[in-house]
């Protein structure tokens, strides 16, 4: 309950004072997000499974996004950015779309 109340804080602050990403950080806030997307849903796939631990969730949330971005990063100091940033967002693409599949098992109990 708490969790899903600093989510709906989150999204009413961030439309109500529309934050600007600088120019400098909007080729990371997509990877960013991206990564933390995977964390939420492997952690939501973890609390059905019966094994979700709040510290690894944390630990993960906060890894996946800082290891995204410095993936990104370094892409960017070698000119390869973009194949770098792709390849996150398949890597992380993957994982997300196997997290759904075991929670819609889970959901359904298929």
């Amino acid at each position: 309950m708490i969790a899903a109340l600093g989510l709906l804080l989150g999204i009413i602050a961030g439309l109500v004072f529309a934050p600007d990403v600088p120019l400098s950080l909007q080729n990371y806030l997509p990877i960013a997000v991206v990564a933390a997307l995977d964390a939420v849903f492997g952690g939501l796939r973890a609390y059905l499974d019966g094994i979700f631990d709040d510290k690894v969730f944390v630990v993960s949330f906060v890894s996946n996004v800082v290891i995204a971005a410095a993936i990104v990063y370094l892409g960017d100091q070698l000119g390869v950015g973009a194949q770098l940033t792709t390849g996150v967002v398949v890597v992380l693409g993957i994982r997300i779309f196997s997290n759904v599949a075991a929670i819609r098992r889970h959901v359904f109990h298929a």
